[in-house]
């Protein structure tokens, strides 16, 4: 009663999970994913053994397809499960044991493998795969609207319930001292793929590090725009004609602090774009 995707991105090398099941808390027990190394989707009559022993025998330098051969035939429940596997060079497998309740299958493909059981049909594998393929953007972009074609394909046929999404990027986690790069879950929603998505929108404003071409100066109507929301919201109590100062850099560092933007945070004097708009979008 679940369908997921594993992922992995060559160009930044993040590896990670996109799941969505008729199950609650379903981000408990099937995303799997160390950097470096990949991730893994446990599911069905899940084993969550899959998911560290998995990893490791890839850290161990197993392919993918040896990982399913190795799992499987250690586990005498093999046949009740399905999983999916990405290492990080992109090499994917899926396994469907032959119990599991239909529709039930997985397509394995470049940079992906994904699968699904007890689904309305073929279709919502399908769609996962094509719209992976084609989309553009970074890999949670790719996983969740992979997740939305599913759905929208035919997806489980029972219906929604949860969603998570797993990546793991190395020193990209919170300040950077950890792999978590992204986690998000939806533990119980009537559309959690849609809730899914509005998080990781939200995700990105507080958790993504700025991009070098959106870092601005703090002058003119910049400045005179974030001086005026300080002075809305209570952080600074100057003017919002004032010239950018010491007193309006600690005030946006108290905002920043309070707000939960500090990996947002630029040099005196600067500001990132993003947190710009995210404010005008408020």
């Amino acid at each position: 009663m679940t369908f997921s995707i594993v992922g992995y991105d060559p160009r930044t090398q993040e590896v990670g999970v996109a799941v969505q099941s008729k199950f609650p808390c379903v981000g408990s027990v099937v995303p799997w994913a160390k950097a470096g190394v990949g991730a893994i989707a446990t599911q069905a009559w899940a084993n969550p053994k899959y998911g560290p022993d998995g990893l490791r025998l890839l850290e161990e330098g197993h392919t993918p397809n040896e990982v399913v051969k190795l799992l499987t035939a250690a586990d005498p429940g093999a046949e009740d499960r399905q999983f999916g596997i990405i290492d990080a060079a992109g090499h994917g497998a899926s396994f469907t044991g032959s119990r599991c309740m239909n529709w039930a299958g997985g397509i394995v493909g470049e940079n992906f493998a994904c699968q699904g059981n007890i689904l309305v049909g073929e279709a919502t594998v399908q769609a996962m795969a094509r719209t992976f393929t084609e989309t553009p953007g970074d890999l949670a972009e790719r996983l969740t609207m992979a997740l939305m074609a599913a759905a929208e394909a035919g997806g489980d046929s029972r219906g929604m319930q949860a969603a998570a999404l797993y990546i793991a990027r190395e020193n990209s986690g919170y300040l950077g001292n950890n792999d978590r790069y992204v986690d998000i879950r939806v533990d119980e929603n009537p559309d959690p793929i849609v809730e899914l998505r509005r998080i990781l929108k939200l995700y990105r404003i507080l958790f993504y590090k700025p991009k070098p071409e959106n870092i601005i100066m703090l002058e003119g109507d910049t400045s005179a725009y974030v001086l005026g929301e300080l002075i809305a919201r209570g952080y600074y109590s100057g003017a919002a004609s004032d010239a950018w100062n010491t007193t309006a850099q600690e005030a946006l560092g108290a905002f920043y602090s309070t707000e939960n933007f500090e990996e947002r945070l630029c040099e005196d004097g600067k500001i990132d774009r993003e947190v710009i708009d995210y404010l005008k979008s408020l």
